[in-house]
């Protein structure tokens, strides 16, 4: 049976992915992107962000911790139930903070010989510390006066809207990658810039911008993005007659253009159709499946000629209230906090070495972290195995080889109650750290290693303006061999 052209745009809003879908229907995408300009980068370079998402909010007080001035963490979390002991602290020393600190030993765990610990010590991964949502830079006086307080401070989905839109005033209706990828506009491959490994988020939408939205690699690519009824759209098939009619030169724009983005689409897709996977093997956990999934769109790249992608992934269960550590155990990987930092340790080291070993590209692809924020210094009571409450600065990790590791970026904060870097004060402060950095740095930092040009900053990152520098220094200049990815 004939298979129209208006069928097959119809269809592919739903069949394309499908369960996993596009965000809008492929139609209205063709038709926008039809006017879209060409991308703000004419380079070749291949570039590529990766944003792992933690959501709940990541206890960063038990990720980082002093080793040199370990008193003041142990004054508040000895006995706690939820402290690391000193001796099992994995032991870094920044280069900028000109003092030891040790990291959680959870994130030790090695999968396959490697962790991010291990990339930490090869100088792959750097910490942005006390990073966290702003208006603008606030002092503790600023605080308590009440100015410039982030919109619904301490709620979990409104600072996670506010980390993945870099805008903290209210609410915002795009994500910065999103805005980042409209910058670009369409990529010269027909692809989406954008895919989502973790359902449809903020993150990733921008004004004319929208997700791929994809499962994680239990389903492979094969089956996640088969086109339905993909025979129609085969060579002498009457689809792919029409469409070339359209797509010739006596044609008018609209239709023309469409017809050629339609021609790109039915091409990726009948591409991503062949199953492409990758030998580096990948833990089998969820964030260990999803960024799994991203390494086989990157091998991917080269053959679709795509030059800029983004990806969103996730991991959950950081809102650890209670039961952070609830074996008082810092080396049991099977429960709260040291689980879930296990989990990131072995996804990300698979994906750099599978990134930089397998593919050629960690200088190209930069991973990075978010949460929703970190949480009190202060446990609920001493003696129990409590755990902790919302709070606010936080320590992100990004990870490549264009990543300047080994280091801070940004302040480590005070680590006294009631000191200058808590929002509270008197007998019941807790430890909540206002951040000395901002999301917009962190963000704009990444967007303009990405390619994003300084002028177009205030697009993608609004309140940039509101911070005395928009780069953060952990992203070395000009990295990458610049050229599209290969295959290895």
């Amino acid at each position: 049976m004939f298979f129209s052209r208006r069928d097959f745009l119809q269809g592919m809003g739903c069949a394309f992915l499908t369960r996993a879908a596009l965000y809008i229907g492929a139609e209205r995408l063709l038709s926008m992107n039809a006017f879209a300009g060409t991308a703000a980068d004419a380079s070749s370079t291949y570039r590529a962000l990766v944003c792992i998402f933690m959501f709940g909010g990541n206890d960063a007080n038990n990720v980082i911790i002093p080793y040199d001035d370990y008193a003041l963490y142990e004054a508040a979390r000895g006995g706690t139930g939820i402290q690391i002991p000193q001796a099992d602290l994995l032991q870094i020393a920044p280069p900028s903070a000109a003092a030891k600190f040790g990291l959680h030993p959870a994130l030790g765990n090695a999968f396959n010989g490697s962790s991010l610990y291990q990339l930490w010590q090869s100088n792959k991964v750097a910490a942005v510390t006390n990073v966290g949502t702003l208006i603008r830079p606030v002092t503790r006086p600023d605080y308590r006066s009440g100015l410039s307080h982030p919109y619904q401070l301490f709620s979990h989905s409104d600072q996670q809207n506010e980390w993945q839109t870099s805008y903290a005033n209210n609410p915002y209706p795009t994500g910065w990658a999103g805005r980042a990828a409209d910058i670009f506009g369409i990529d010269p491959s027909g692809f989406p810039t954008i895919a989502s490994i973790s359902g449809i988020t903020i993150f990733s939408s921008g004004s004319s911008t929208r997700p791929l939205v994809l499962p994680d690699s239990n389903t492979t690519l094969a089956n996640a993005l088969k086109l339905k009824r993909a025979a129609d759209a085969q060579d002498g098939s009457g689809l792919k007659d029409l469409l070339n009619i359209d797509g010739s030169s006596t044609s008018p724009t609209l239709v023309r253009d469409t017809a050629g983005i339609t021609l790109q689409a039915i091409a990726n897709s009948q591409a991503l159709q062949l199953g492409q996977d990758v030998m580096t093997a990948f833990p089998n956990t969820g964030l260990g499946r999803q960024l799994k999934q991203v390494a086989r769109l990157i091998k991917l790249a080269p053959t679709l000629g795509i030059r800029r992608q983004i990806f969103f992934c996730s991991v959950g269960g950081f809102d650890t209230h209670n039961n952070q550590n609830p074996n008082a155990d810092p080396l049991n990987f099977g429960a709260g906090q040291p689980s879930l930092l296990s989990q990131l340790s072995q996804a990300m080291s698979a994906f750099y070495n599978c990134t930089a070993a397998e593919l050629g590209v960690g200088s190209q692809v930069t991973t990075f972290t978010e949460s929703d924020f970190s949480r009190t210094f202060k446990t609920g009571g001493q003696g129990t195995a409590t755990g902790t409450d919302h709070a606010w600065g936080s320590h992100q990790f990004v990870m490549g080889d264009a990543v300047k590791g080994g280091d801070f970026y940004g302040r480590y904060p005070t680590l006294a109650l009631s000191g200058p870097d808590d929002t509270d004060d008197g007998s019941g402060a807790r430890g909540r750290w206002i951040p000395t950095t901002g999301v917009d740095q962190y963000a704009a930092t990444l967007a303009s290693w990405f390619g994003v040009a300084a002028g177009d900053l205030r697009t993608v990152v609004p309140n940039i303006g509101n911070f005395a520098g928009s780069d953060l220094g952990f992203m070395a200049t000009g990295a990458g061999p610049g050229a599209s990815p290969t295959r290895s």
